[in-house]
């Protein structure tokens, strides 16, 4: 079975869509501001995806496009304009930064009641509290998304993430935790990595690496989350998983491209919509 995910973000974008209609009668528009530096592919490839996302459901967005060799002084002062700016109801940083920046100041820098993708350390720390204050990182909350779309429920479950990153990995985890899931977090040290993939009745991939896990993680039954996305050698999108030997074996996984990925843009309007209605409140 494929967890398709253009069908979990059409019905993301439908709620989205009808919250930002009742707060533009009520005189507010959902805001989003882009913050971009450089021209990365991958950074103008997310930017396009965002763009097209926000005025499918109703959101402004405003592109902050900044010059590869803008200094930590400028952006920063960018930063607390967007903090002050009361039109403005998220921001969207895309990382990472040119190495002469520091991502923690810039990080620290963003209000967190303006960080829609979970980057400060505020929405973290309500991610890993279970608060529910702050946003969770959009990529890592597609994966719970997807997992109620199809009406998998966690509770009880034995799941696994392979990949610990703020990004996706150790958020996922707790995600999931808070879901009721029993989770075992793995990374590059972990031994027996296949075995302990394969006693995971949910599994969520993040390991940044192109076919990363294949068929000796696999397991009749299993729920595969492939969170990766990687340019292959035949200029086709590939996932962390191998797919073509997974798929036959597992019970449900994601495809790629059309998977976690297509969600997350969903979430991540979703946010702004969110952060809108508690801006106004």
């Amino acid at each position: 079975m494929l967890l398709e995910g253009k069908l979990v973000a059409q019905a993301l974008d439908e709620a989205t869509a009808r919250q930002c209609g009742e707060l533009q009668e009520k005189g507010i528009k959902p805001c989003l501001a882009i913050l971009r530096i450089g021209e990365r592919a991958d950074d103008l490839s997310y930017e396009r995806g965002a763009l097209k996302r926000c005025q499918k459901v109703g959101i402004e967005p405003r592109v902050y496009a900044l010059p590869q060799d803008t200094g930590e002084k400028q952006l920063l002062e960018l930063v607390e304009s967007l903090n002050r700016d009361e039109t403005i109801h998220g921001v969207l940083m895309l990382r990472p930064f040119p190495a002469h920046i520091r991502d923690e100041a810039v990080r620290a820098a963003l209000d967190p009641a303006k960080d829609v993708d979970g980057i400060t350390d505020g929405s973290l720390a309500g991610v890993f509290t279970g608060t529910g204050r702050g946003f969770a990182p959009c990529t890592a909350e597609a994966c719970i998304r997807i997992l109620e779309h199809y009406h998998i429920d966690p509770t009880g479950r034995r799941a696994a993430v392979v990949g610990r990153s703020l990004v996706v990995g150790r958020p996922a985890a707790m995600l999931l935790l808070h879901k009721n899931a029993t989770v075992t977090l793995c990374h590059t040290k972990t031994q027996n990595l296949p075995q302990v993939c394969r006693q995971a009745e949910i599994l969520v991939v993040a390991a940044g690496k192109m076919g990363a896990v294949g068929a000796e993680c696999a397991a009749p039954g299993q729920i595969v989350l492939d969170v990766g996305i990687h340019m292959g050698e035949d200029g086709k999108l590939r996932g962390d998983t191998d797919f073509a030997a997974m798929e036959p074996v597992v019970e449900a996984i994601t495809p790629v491209p059309g998977g976690v990925g297509a969600v997350t843009t969903s979430v991540l309007a979703e946010h702004v919509a969110r952060a809108a209605a508690r801006q106004c409140q």
